[in-house]
């Protein structure tokens, strides 16, 4: 769509589950001359649907949403559509959540709590080819490079886990039973249940309470 002067306005597509924080967002990108909102998704399983109806030029992407990670939405939608610039917009600033956001694709990491002007750098940065990281971040991302990210951590990671074991174990976290986890992510039970097997044995845990609890220290859902 063309703005007042004439030029086509940037389109912007915004993921996030929380209401306000879309609503917020839509009102502050919206009042910004050149940049116009075509959609909103509440999950990641949304965004990646409505990508090649919407044709966002950037996604504004929430990481830590219920069914379908933030994460695992950007590296399926950049392998779709590679020409899609997508902004991570969260809270997170844990280096796994970085480190993870930027190898799925992700052309910025941009933290909630930075200012307007950041946000709105972000975005020109992307759509002029740059990346962008959040002031907030780069120092401890450059000294965690530097010091080898101190010689890894302790505990079993779950980025030792598959793209599909990290949505198994999400879900599983969040209450769903394995015909409910098949039909959403379009898998037979015994698939899933393969799945639940291979990751509780990979973290070393063994009961459903023990599964959500990882996944609340970790930070794959919400507590």
């Amino acid at each position: 769509m063309a703005n007042e002067t004439g030029r086509t306005a940037h389109r912007i597509m915004i993921v996030d589950d929380h209401t306000i924080m879309r609503d917020g967002l839509q009102a502050l990108i919206s009042g910004e001359p050149g940049f116009e909102v075509v959609g909103t998704a509440a999950d990641g399983k949304t965004a990646i649907r409505n990508v090649a109806a919407l044709q966002p030029d950037i996604i504004l992407m929430d990481l830590t949403m219920p069914g379908t990670s933030g994460i695992d939405a950007i590296a399926h939608i950049k392998r779709q559509h590679p020409n899609v610039k997508v902004i991570a917009l969260t809270f997170h600033k844990e280096d796994r959540y970085i480190h993870a956001t930027l190898e799925a694709g992700a052309d910025a990491y941009v933290l909630k709590d930075d200012s307007r002007a950041e946000l709105f750098t972000a975005l020109r940065s992307v759509l002029s080819g740059k990346s962008y990281l959040s002031p907030s971040i780069c120092d401890r991302i450059v000294a965690g490079y530097l010091a080898g990210n101190d010689g890894g951590s302790k505990e079993p990671s779950w980025e030792i886990l598959t793209k599909r074991e990290r949505e198994v174990i999400k879900l599983i976290a969040e209450g769903h039973k394995t015909r409910q986890i098949a039909e959403y992510l379009s898998l037979s039970p015994k698939t899933v249940e393969k799945h639940r097997t291979n990751l509780m044995k990979k973290l070393d845990l063994h009961s459903v309470s023990a599964v959500t609890l990882y996944a609340i220290q970790n930070g794959l859902i919400s507590q």
